[in-house]
């Protein structure tokens, strides 16, 4: 064993074997996804002995040249007075480092943007480039699944980020030799067998836990449940109006914001293509002089996709131009950028020595238009408002589903509402500044992607400037409005500060500026999810039967709440109790192994934590699949290269890899359908489109918008309760047709619906229709 030292004082690597404690061998310890430690021992034996400083580089390698540590010193040594030698005074320095990883946890995680739909392994070589671009070999860094979408806390040090991106991925992380390794958990394989010659009997410890579980309720997040329209109409004076139901709405975020500063783009927040060379920045701006004259080859793109659920405002920016334009400003794409694949943006074309603005939806080009004049800016904003808050699942992982196989990341369709606008400013009229903005475009995107690409320019030839670009992610609600005999218009619902019109708050209620009140007899509607604890029930009826006896019906019961991968969603509930109830129903296993080097199992060369061990001990009953989650090795005979490790190791029955739980929490679970994990998860549709299409004083006429199957039905109610065809307490009726009248028997009125098909399975949600409307 060599234990080497490089002090970054230009003598280079020095080796320190020599000067190691006799009486304390060095001891390296790894766990899963953490830092390794190397514990060194040294004492000055010798005039030229240097005490190590805190950032040396150290290693600590066998003689055939394998590393089993590779690191930097963390702290100042401490010291020992061990007494007077023949040189003077004698001390022992103990030494901890800690592995490479640690040059990244010495540096702040730049702000940057949400990761969104980014596989795992993609996400940890982006920190770590962040960081020291180039420093580490990222080679042996796999992609493994994709996270729906990840946030990069600047509090958190780079290791803690890796371990918990290794979490939702079912991963795991080391760094040794300057490289990252990122891998499938149980990627390597070795094997413990009592046959085995060189088997210890007496080195290993196991240990049967009781931890079985067949029947699991999980507990989530706050989900967006019922699907709400409340419908009111406006006197000319009221500002305040009562929403139905509390409406599930998530924090406000400015998700990225440039003010273009410096004189480049921050490669954290875009990505450019610019073979022309006509894209710079200068004076706070963002400067295009022209392009290729091609569609989609000079771009300036946001570097992560833009997920498109709930409400999203992309302020693209006050423009501009200094001549006649040609491409896409804002735009949107499902693919690759190009005019033709543009889901959503601001189409530029020349007109004379000015330039024509107007809508591109799905590549084509619609809506009515706008010149440019010579001495304006024109502010370029988009509104999103999707009819699902999450498009894609969690993905959850267990021993039976790695990654690669993870239950869940389905994408969850929906239609988004967009609305494209420019606001024309002339300097020379300051109320310009105040004026209605101009609508290019509002209207319905069906079956939209669930991320896109977002690229602020598409240049085939655009020669302009942009002062700021934001995304915003704002208040999960849509509020329109038609006047008597007008068309129906999107109001700006957010903060004064942002231009808005009015505000969707949890009191609940909708309120409007003051500056915006509804006029007389404008009708108005407000449409957003309810909200409701997310929660799945789930048994495994093999497990229940095989524990069943006399007197006991076998069910083994538990309630977890999931905290990582956070369950968003009831669906996300069912896919981890799925992944939990793949380990929970088998027995449990945990135990330690203590060997030499020369005798690993399966004759390995070294073991990591991550590592699959097969154990197989007829003798004491066991034979399972561990992975091992600790190792500790101890140079008890450095001089001749032998090393003592110790192995601790678990399945996931007893201790799951790719889930964490919260405690300290209460929630009482509700009454819920148990499931089972062949049970048909689709069901039945939800009524997500349903609204009021007429509203008189004795009536309400209601188009659900599907129609049910033969010998289904559409049943209303006046309460969220009581589905299904035993129960008429709160009915109002069961109808066979998408369009159907309702009774209306008051000013404020509440129906529910929900589909159902000729089995009596019913949709998951609800829509809920709310009227306040004067007799």
């Amino acid at each position: 064993m060599k234990i080497t030292i490089d002090n970054l004082d230009g003598r280079g690597p020095c080796d320190y074997t020599a000067s190691l404690d006799a009486g304390q061998a060095p001891r390296v310890r790894r766990r899963l996804n953490h830092p390794a430690e190397l514990h060194l021992s040294l004492v000055a034996n010798s005039p030229d002995f240097v005490v190590p400083v805190a950032g040396a580089r150290v290693m600590m390698g066998q003689a055939n040249g394998g590393d089993v540590f590779t690191g930097y010193v963390a702290t100042v040594p401490k010291f020992e007075y061990l007494g007077w030698g023949e040189r003077g005074p004698l001390y022992r320095y103990r030494v901890l480092a800690l592995s490479d990883e640690i040059v990244l946890d010495r540096k702040t995680i730049p702000p940057r943007s949400p990761f969104v739909g980014r596989a795992a392994g993609e996400i940890v070589r982006q920190l770590a480039n962040d960081l020291l671009p180039g420093f580490f070999d990222t080679q042996a860094v796999a992609d493994l699944d994709a996270l729906p979408r990840y946030q990069a806390d600047p509090q958190k040090t780079w290791s803690e980020h890796a371990a918990e991106i290794a979490l939702q991925a079912r991963g795991c992380y080391r760094a040794q030799q300057g490289a990252l390794h990122f891998a499938n958990i149980g990627t390597i394989t070795h094997t413990l067998d009592e046959t085995s010659a060189t088997f210890s009997p007496e080195g290993l410890k196991l240990q049967p836990v009781d931890r079985l579980v067949n029947d699991v309720t999980v507990v989530g997040r706050m989900e967006p449940r019922t699907y709400v329209k409340d419908y009111f109409v406006g006197d000319g004076l009221t500002l305040h109006f009562n929403l139905s139901q509390m409406p599930f709405t998530r924090r406000s975020q400015t998700l990225m914001e440039e003010e273009y500063k410096g004189t480049v783009l921050s490669a954290t927040r875009w990505s450019i293509s610019d073979p022309a060379g006509v894209v710079s920045v200068s004076g706070g701006k963002l400067q295009v002089a022209g392009g290729t004259g091609m569609d989609g080859q000079t771009t300036v793109r946001f570097v992560e996709q833009i997920e498109l659920g709930g409400a999203l405002i992309l302020q693209h920016g006050d423009v501009s131009f200094s001549a006649a334009s040609d491409g896409v400003l804002g735009g949107l794409y499902a693919g690759n950028v190009s005019t033709s694949g543009c889901l959503a943006g601001f189409r530029i074309t020349k007109t004379g020595g000015q330039s024509n603005l107007q809508a591109v939806i799905g590549g084509v080009v619609t809506g009515p238009s706008l010149t440019t004049q010579a001495g304006h800016r024109y502010v370029f904003t988009t509104r999103l408002y999707a009819s699902e808050v999450y498009r894609r699942e969690q993905t959850f992982h267990s021993s039976a589903h790695p990654a690669g196989n993870g239950l869940g990341g389905a994408t969850v369709k929906a239609d988004v509402r967009a609305v494209l606008e420019v606001h024309d400013i002339d300097p020379a009229n300051p109320g310009s500044l105040i004026a209605p903005t101009m609508v290019l475009y509002d209207g319905v995107v069906a079956e939209a992607p669930d991320y896109c690409t977002y690229a602020l320019v598409n240049a085939a030839e655009l020669r302009c400037s942009i002062t700021f670009t934001r995304l915003l992610r704002a208040a999960d609600a849509l509020v329109r409005s038609a006047l008597p005999g007008g068309g129906t218009r999107t109001r700006l619902a957010g903060s004064l500060v942002e231009g808005a019109e009015c505000r969707v708050s949890e009191e609940p209620a909708l309120q409007f500026f003051p500056q915006h009140v509804p006029a007389a007899n404008e009708e108005l509607t407000v449409r957003y999810r309810g909200l409701g604890r997310a929660m799945a029930h789930m048994t495994d009826p093999e497990s229940i039967a095989a524990q069943r006896h006399t007197g006991e019906d076998g069910i083994r019961s538990a309630v977890q709440r999931v905290a990582v991968p956070a369950p968003r969603t009831s669906v996300d509930c069912g896919n981890a109790a799925r992944a939990l109830l793949d380990d929970s129903v088998h027995a449990a296993w945990t135990g330690e192994y203590e060997t030499w080097s020369d005798f690993l199992p399966g004759g390995a060369q070294d073991i990591f934590p991550g590592d699959s061990l097969e154990v197989h001990a007829p003798s004491r009953g066991a034979a399972f699949r561990a992975i091992v989650r600790e190792v500790e090795i101890e140079a008890a005979d450095a001089g001749e290269d032998h090393t003592r490790y110790k192995i601790r190791f678990a399945d996931e029955a007893a201790e799951p890899l790719a889930l964490a739980f919260e405690t300290g929490r209460g929630v009482n679970p509700l009454e819920l359908t148990p499931l089972t994990p062949t049970s048909d998860w689709n069901g039945v549709a939800d009524l997500c489109f349903a609204e009021v299409t007429q509203i008189t004083s004795t009536s309400v006429s209601t188009d659900a918008g599907l129609t049910p199957e033969t010998s289904g039905g559409i049943e209303v109610r006046r309460s969220d309760v009581g589905w299904g065809p035993d129960n008429d307490r709160n009915l109002v009726g069961r109808f066979t047709t998408r369009s159907f009248s309702l009774p209306r028997l008051a000013r404020v009125q509440d129906y529910f619906l929900r589909l159902y098909d000729a089995a009596w399975r019913y949709s998951k949600n609800s829509a809920a229709l709310h009227v306040d409307y004067p007799f």
